[in-house]
């Protein structure tokens, strides 16, 4: 092969004069690459280096890590470290304090992705509140309980409930409502209700919380989840204790019916609501206008809503959506917006949700200039999303036709203050790069970084990949010298068409060069990830 290239080197002719045709414009718009020589990241270490290390002075710090906080936490747990006091050490040689660990930066980041088992989660979240000065709140103790239930890691949970305790952190209603939850998710219903009946998890039901409340998180647990009949049945049995449910019990259940479209037995809890003294709220008829559409009765519907604009209640915008989704759910989208200005010509400002959804069903029926207006109106009325209704506009834009609508979005987003997620800068970035827009390409990725964003691997390739597109090879050749001195190594579809390109162009030299740092950066690639596979081995 090494023949082979100084043949084509000596028959090509190549002159130097050919590197220097670059696109002045795309390599100008690209940021400022260091002109050092590209450095060889150190080899992933098969222990703590620091552990034991004799004291003296040490190197100052790189200016940027390679790994992120949490990474760097949940490297040790790779290495299969021996007993609870050296995984301890080590923890602690990470120069991380624990408060640091258990900020909520980087704890959702150490405990949920991955494949971080039940015990390793346990023994990070023992030596982080241990080392903790004060002791975390409940709400950051939370965070592990639900990354536990998540994962399904049920018998470690109660390990996790004697480590707060220990440290004086006394678990709330929200910690049993996560664990039950995560229970009734993973289909351990009867499990979930022995929570109750038993107190599994030490929770003191009946002494530091109330029963009623209890049985009040299990029933909305099990409506959320499907299981409308036993939440139905442990109602009636609070019904006979005597218990004084209120109304969010009682909207809980017809909630639930009301979701499966069946009007009778959610007539049913309204009629036990009524014998307890109770009236119904603005709630349960939201429930029930949503209850009588999906079960195909709009008449109906539409009468319990004039009831309830003119005589009850008045114009809310709670009413007009429970209107809305149903015709959303009977895909009448046309009616969709005459209730809406209805709305708006009564002064009732339609909120978050109404917009959420009516954005939705206009995208997923590819009503695209809709969608966009709607989007425009809920930004001039001072509704502004967050950031996960952002990336829920975006991702079905980057499915379908052309780029522009979701560059619109993410356009208009941003200069109404919205914060914008790095999927949505990922998914913004492949889209306009597999459409050759290497322009709008560098620009987002210039912004991406200004709002505090790192790029990674994935998204190095989708902007090699789009440069290529056009033919812009020098430019991704620098992008692909600083994604190797950041560390990240693409992939070999990326490089393979990068390659061909330069072997295309007549750019031999380029191309060489280039193989060399590339083989080189993927060799100790190599070498990390076999030392990450097999650590502790």
């Amino acid at each position: 092969m090494a023949a082979r290239g100084l043949l084509l080197l000596h028959r090509r002719g190549y002159s130097a004069s050919a590197l220097a045709a670059a696109e002045d414009m795309v390599i100008s718009s690209l940021r400022r690459l260091p002109s050092t020589p590209l450095a060889i990241p150190p080899p992933f270490p098969t222990r703590p280096q620091c552990i034991d290390a004799p004291p003296g002075p040490r190197p100052p710090p790189p200016p940027t890590a390679l790994l992120s906080a949490a990474d760097r936490l949940r490297g040790f747990f790779l290495l299969k470290l021996p007993g609870r006091a050296s995984l301890h050490r080590a923890l602690s040689s990470t120069g991380l304090d624990a408060s640091t660990a258990l900020s909520p930066e980087v704890l959702p980041d150490v405990v949920n992705p991955g494949d971080l088992g039940g015990a390793a989660t346990v023994a990070f979240f023992e030596w982080a509140v241990a080392n903790s000065d004060p002791p975390p709140s409940v709400h950051t103790c939370n965070i592990v309980i639900r990354a536990l239930g998540r994962k399904k890691f049920f018998d470690f949970l109660n390990d996790a409930l004697q480590i707060m305790r220990r440290n004086s952190v006394i678990p709330d209603l929200t910690t049993l409502e996560i664990i039950v939850d995560s229970l009734v998710a993973a289909r351990h219903v009867s499990r979930a209700v022995e929570v109750l009946s038993t107190d599994q998890f030490g929770f003191g039901i009946g002494k530091a919380c109330h029963r009623k409340e209890a049985l009040a998180i299990l029933i909305g647990c099990l409506c959320r989840r499907s299981h409308v009949g036993l939440a139905s049945s442990l109602l009636q049995v609070a019904r006979k204790e005597l218990l004084g449910l209120d109304n969010h019990v009682y909207n809980y259940v017809m909630g639930g019916w009301a979701r499966l479209g069946n009007v009778d037995k959610m007539q049913e809890v309204w009629t036990k609501l009524q014998e307890d003294g109770l009236l119904p709220d603005e709630v349960s008829h939201c429930h029930l206008i949503e209850a009588l559409g999906r079960a195909g009765r709009t008449e109906d519907a539409l009468r319990v809503f004039e009831n309830m604009v003119h005589v009850t209640y008045g114009p809310t915008a709670m009413a007009y959506n429970a209107l809305i989704f149903n015709f959303i759910s009977t895909g009448d989208l046309d009616r969709c917006i005459k209730y809406y200005k209805d709305m708006l010509d009564k002064n009732c400002p339609p909120n978050i949700d109404t917009y959420f959804k009516m954005i939705k069903a206009f995208l997923k029926e590819r009503r695209v200039a809709d969608a966009l207006q709607m989007f425009e109106d809920m930004l001039a009325r001072g509704v502004l999303p967050n950031t996960g209704v952002i990336t829920s506009f975006i991702e079905p834009l980057c499915t379908f036709g052309p780029p522009h609508a979701a560059l619109m979005i993410y356009k208009k987003s941003r200069k109404a203050g919205c914060v914008i997620s790095l999927k949505a800068y990922k998914l913004l970035l492949e889209r306009h790069a597999k459409f050759g827009k290497s322009g709008i390409v560098l620009n987002i990725w210039e912004e991406m970084q200004e709002c505090g964003y790192q790029p990674d691997k994935e998204i190095y390739e989708f902007i090699v990949n789009g440069l290529c597109n056009v033919g812009k090879v020098d430019a991704a050749v620098s992008v692909v010298e600083e994604s190797l001195r950041n560390g990240f190594c693409l992939g070999r579809i990326v490089y393979s068409k990068l390659n061909n390109k330069l072997l295309e162009m007549d750019k031999i030299e380029t191309a060489y060069n280039l193989f060399k740092k590339v083989k080189v950066a993927r060799a100790l690639t190599n070498s990390r990830n076999y030392c990450r596979a097999n650590a502790g081995t």
